[in-house]
C-alpha cells in the first residue's frame, strides 16, 4: 500500500448519486478520490448503525471524509466509528441546533411523516426534498444526480435528518456552505467557509472553488480556514 497517497472518500447527499462529484480534482500524485453511494436502510436501523455499515466500504487507514448535505451529516457518524485525517461537510449542519426552525418544528410535530415520499418518482418533488430547489430548468441536471428514489430510504433519511441529536460539533470538522443555501439557511450556520452566492448544489456548480482550495483545506486543517 502506498503511504504517501491520502485516500478520499466521498459521500453524496440525500438521494443523490456519486456522479455529483464527478468535476472534483485532486492531484493524482497525492491523493485517491473514492465515490461512496447510499445503501438501503434496513428495518429500523439508526443512522450509527447505517454509519457503520458503510464504513466497511472504507479501505483504507486515516481516510479523509467528505459529505454533501445528509452525507455530510452521515461521515460525522462514520468518523465516531474510525479515526480520519481529516472531516469535511459541505452544504450541511455540524449538530442539531444548526438544523433551521422548520425542521424543529417537524419534529415536534411529526408534520414530515405526512409528507408525500411515496411520489419520490416526481423528479421535481425529489429535487425539493434533496436541494431544496423545483425549478423546472434544471429538471435534466436534477434527472442526472438524484438516483436514489426508494420510498423507504427517503422516509428513513428524513427521520434521520430531523431527529440528529448531536450536540455539539465534531472536533476538528471543516465545514463549507452557500450564502444562499434554502436547506440549511446561513443564518442558523456556525463557524462554515462561506461561499457566497453559493446555494445547496455548491458541489456541483462551484466545483471550481473546490478544485482551487481543497488540497490546502485537506493539509492545513481547520487552523488555517481561507
Amino acid at each position: 500500500m502506498d503511504n504517501s497517497i491520502t485516500h478520499v472518500y466521498c459521500m453524496p447527499g440525500m438521494a443523490a448519486n456519486p456522479s455529483i462529484f464527478e468535476h472534483i480534482q485532486l492531484p493524482t500524485d497525492k491523493y485517491e478520490l473514492h465515490w461512496l453511494s447510499w445503501k438501503l436502510p434496513e428495518k429500523g436501523e439508526s443512522l450509527f448503525a447505517y454509519a457503520n455499515r458503510m464504513v466497511q466500504e472504507v479501505k483504507h487507514p486515516n481516510p479523509v471524509l467528505l459529505g454533501v448535505s445528509f452525507g455530510g451529516i452521515l461521515v460525522q457518524e462514520m468518523a465516531k466509528v474510525i479515526p480520519v485525517k481529516r472531516l469535511i461537510i459541505v452544504s450541511s449542519v455540524k449538530s442539531k441546533h444548526e438544523l433551521p426552525k422548520k425542521m424543529i418544528w417537524a419534529k415536534y410535530t411529526k408534520v414530515y411523516k405526512l409528507l408525500p415520499t411515496g411520489l419520490v418518482s416526481n423528479i421535481e418533488l425529489l429535487a425539493k426534498y434533496a436541494f431544496g430547489d423545483a425549478v423546472t430548468k434544471r429538471l435534466a441536471l436534477y434527472e442526472k444526480y438524484l438516483s436514489v428514489r426508494d420510498k423507504k430510504y427517503i422516509d428513513w433519511s428524513l427521520d434521520c435528518i430531523i431527529n440528529w441529536d448531536q450536540e455539539k460539533e465534531s472536533p476538528g470538522v471543516i465545514h463549507i456552505h452557500g450564502d444562499k443555501d434554502p436547506v440549511f439557511p446561513i443564518q442558523y450556520i456556525q463557524n462554515a467557509i462561506v461561499i457566497k452566492g453559493g446555494t445547496h448544489i455548491i458541489i456541483i456548480n462551484k466545483y471550481k472553488w473546490f478544485n482551487e482550495n481543497l488540497e490546502h483545506l485537506i493539509e492545513e486543517g481547520i487552523e488555517k480556514k481561507l
